[in-house]
């Protein structure tokens, strides 16, 4: 295949000093760059040329940019797109990432910008691989295992929309440690990747480990590497983890359930960033971030002694929790719809469509197995359907009782109970935080979501 001289970039924007602009700032660099102010203009533009990247702003002279981005990845799927507007929010930013957009950029912004997000697009690095000729059999990561890292973040509920801000905020820092904590199958690992991918750390391998997995017997050579000779077995030099991770992330799953031993030595390698081989003498330096996951309570791990205090507070500098899909149903319908897509188009099943009491039934289901048990209960559903419509005698759920009065009033009282509870143990801990969630057996952050989540504002004055 012959390699291309130049990058292809289209700037579709109705400013035309602001396209003649960026196009003369890229005019000595190694891009091609091709300018349209109206739609029109840049269909044919696309049509006619093999374009890399489309720098596109989201307000359009009768037409919503995004529709346009949705078009584009729809026509020319290995495209990548840098979404510009003088006018963003939060909204519209999770709209085009969504969409496909691979980066979203605020007008004014400075040219070094625009530059440092075209470098970061994959399409633009496969482009660079290719004008250098640079060889990928010694990567860490291949190609093809990058593609199948979904960038797409599904979800429209507060707590999910939440949790997405947190993990742009953490990726924008990425020299901070996070841990995210969430019951089992809520998409921790997912989480973990978008920051990874979304940080300065994506052209770096991100290594995912189940830290409950390794035996005691490995625990050093694995994480730390090992000299070749060292110990019966070790037949060549190897490297660990950390050295692995050089200049990337490593991803500790089920981090509450590691060795107690090792949590010495990982703290230590993870304050000094220097480790040594088990065998050799000579220092490795190596810059790694931290990911750590749970679907334990870390804090009670800490007071059992089985977790190290001070390792959780080096693990912990930014928080993610996710919330349980029960605690979210409305994310159920778009998740449905999103997997009923990949699967369809997997199993060569098209025009898949579901009835409206598959949401209605889903909607009240308490997934015990979060976004996993619903992602694997509608790939099962359409490996087994055998029709194009699927009901909901096609997915594998317990029946769901309807509620009668008599059992929304026992809800309600149970409403009632949980708050007079966490009112109590507040008012008898003096409404210290700690001491009323140790008081209940939960974690603190956990008392707090539940304040917040009944609006609970007790004060000393209250009950008097």
């Amino acid at each position: 295949m012959a390699v291309r001289d130049k990058i292809k970039i289209l700037i579709l924007d109705d400013e035309k000093q602001f396209t003649e602009e960026l196009s003369g700032f890229f005019l000595d660099s190694e891009i091609d760059c091709y300018e349209a102010n109206t739609v029109g203009v840049g269909r044919q533009i696309l049509n006619q040329y093999n374009i890399d990247l489309l720098i596109l702003d989201v307000r359009l002279p009768g037409v919503n940019g995004l529709d346009i981005l949705k078009e584009v990845k729809s026509q020319f799927p290995f495209m990548e797109v840098i979404i510009v507007s003088a006018h963003g929010d939060m909204d519209t930013v999770i709209k085009a990432m969504r969409l496909g957009a691979f980066d979203y950029l605020r007008k004014p912004f400075r040219y070094i910008d625009i530059q440092i997000a075209i470098e970061r697009t994959q399409k633009y690095l496969e482009v660079q691989r290719k004008v250098k000729h640079l060889e990928e059999k010694n990567s860490l990561i291949s190609k093809a295992l990058e593609e199948k890292i979904e960038r797409q973040f599904i979800g429209v509920s507060a707590q999910i929309l939440e949790v997405f801000e947190q993990a742009v905020t953490a990726a924008n820092y990425p020299e901070a440690n996070v841990l995210i904590t969430g019951e089992s199958g809520t998409g921790k690992e997912n989480i973990a990747r978008i920051i990874h991918y979304s940080s300065l750390r994506k052209d770096h391998i991100l290594c995912a480990v189940n830290s409950s997995a390794i035996t005691d017997s490995l625990l050093e050579s694995e994480f730390f590497g090992h000299k070749k000779g060292s110990f019966t077995g070790a037949v060549t030099d190897k490297m660990g983890y950390f050295e692995l991770c050089n200049k990337g992330t490593l991803f500790l799953d089920e981090i509450a359930d590691m060795p107690f031993n090792l949590q010495a030595k990982l703290l230590r390698a993870t304050e000094e960033k220097v480790i040594t081989r088990v065998g050799d003498t000579n220092l490795i330096h190596t810059d790694f971030r931290i990911i750590s996951a749970t679907n334990h309570d870390i804090e009670k791990r800490v007071e059992n002694k089985q977790f190290r205090l001070d390792l959780l507070h080096r693990l912990n500098t930014l928080h993610i929790h996710i919330p349980s899909l029960r605690e979210r149903p409305e994310d159920i319908k778009p998740l449905i719809n999103h997997f009923v897509e990949i699967y369809s188009q997997k199993f060569n099943k098209p025009n898949i469509s579901l009835s409206k009491e598959v949401f209605d039934t889903l909607a009240q289901y308490d997934f015990p197995g979060n976004v996993r048990e619903l992602r694997n209960m509608t790939e099962r559903a359409i490996i087994l359907c055998k029709g194009n419509l699927l009901g909901i005698s096609d997915f594998r759920i317990k029946p769901h009782k309807k509620e009668t009065s008599s059992s929304q009033d026992s809800i309600l009282d149970l409403k009632t109970v949980e708050i007079n509870i966490v009112r109590k143990a507040l008012q008898k801990c003096e409404f210290n935080q700690k001491a009323a969630s140790d008081l209940l057996g939960i974690t603190r952050d956990a008392l707090i979501r539940k304040m917040k989540k009944y609006d609970i504002t007790v004060s000393k004055v209250e009950d008097q």
